[in-house]
């Protein structure tokens, strides 16, 4: 891919058939991660353990990052991670999250690979990126929780800790189970489309607007659902307006 160009329409990126829907999307994954790798001919290619340049990679070094991190507390959560309608790399991404193991501008920084300086939002709200502040208390990211109940037809406060969060809201429309299975997908979808829209702006310079965000939540959940039950008749309008009717929960 490098000899054949992998920059954007380089032929590296061209396929002998058109790509499925997710596909497209683990493409766009795999462009993000190559997009500030850099190989050049006749220089050789090798890894290094930014935590110690001069000894390298130990066990112990790698055993004192982890267990140096704040882990909060998720045992309630952990268990609303997992969903079967949800693609795995998904609930692995929430399963990262919960454990403040993404790769968050503040977490870059504690592992020493960003300077302090650069450890701030990157909507600019003058608060540093940490997994609290991105998807809840940002003022852009975490007005799309509020327009996310408004459509539901449901409300409840918003925690500030995110394995709070996902609780709450999971239960918020009720005690039915299904209800709860819902609410959490709903949640996961929310949770997936933040993170994506971060990416793009720190990597490509391009975001969408809140109600874009809002948009995606409503198709993602709604394309899943129907890829899952073939029985699932509802087109986008009623889905748009009344997705609990739909579902038979309202």
């Amino acid at each position: 891919m490098f000899s054949s160009g992998w920059d954007v329409g380089g032929a590296g990126w061209r396929w002998s058939r058109r790509l499925w829907v997710w596909e497209e999307e683990m493409l766009g994954e795999c462009a993000i991660l190559l997009r500030n790798v850099s190989l050049q001919i006749g220089v050789r290619d090798t890894w290094r353990w930014l935590l110690d340049h001069s000894a390298g990679y130990t066990v112990s070094s790698a055993y004192q990052l982890l267990t140096s991190q704040d882990i909060p507390h998720v045992e309630g959560a952990a268990a609303l991670v997992w969903h079967n309608h949800i693609p795995l790399k998904v609930s692995i991404f929430v399963w990262r999250l919960l454990r403040n193991r993404l790769p968050t501008r503040q977490n870059l920084v504690h592992r020493g690979i960003l300077s302090d300086t650069a450890a701030g939002c990157l909507l600019g709200c003058g608060a540093v990126e940490t997994s609290q502040h991105l998807f809840i208390s940002c003022d852009f990211y975490g007005s799309l929780w509020s327009l996310v109940r408004a459509w539901l037809g449901v409300s409840g406060p918003d925690p500030c800790i995110v394995s709070d969060h996902f609780l709450q809201f999971t239960h918020s429309a009720g005690g039915l189970r299904a209800r709860r299975s819902f609410m959490q997908l709903v949640w996961l979808f929310c949770a997936w489309i933040i993170w994506n829209d971060r990416n793009q702006r720190l990597f490509n310079n391009v975001g969408s607007s809140i109600d874009q965000l809002l948009d995606k939540v409503k198709w993602h959940s709604l394309w899943w659902l129907k890829a899952s039950h073939a029985v699932f008749v509802f087109g986008y309008d009623l889905w748009w307006s009344r997705p609990l009717d739909c579902l038979g929960l309202g």
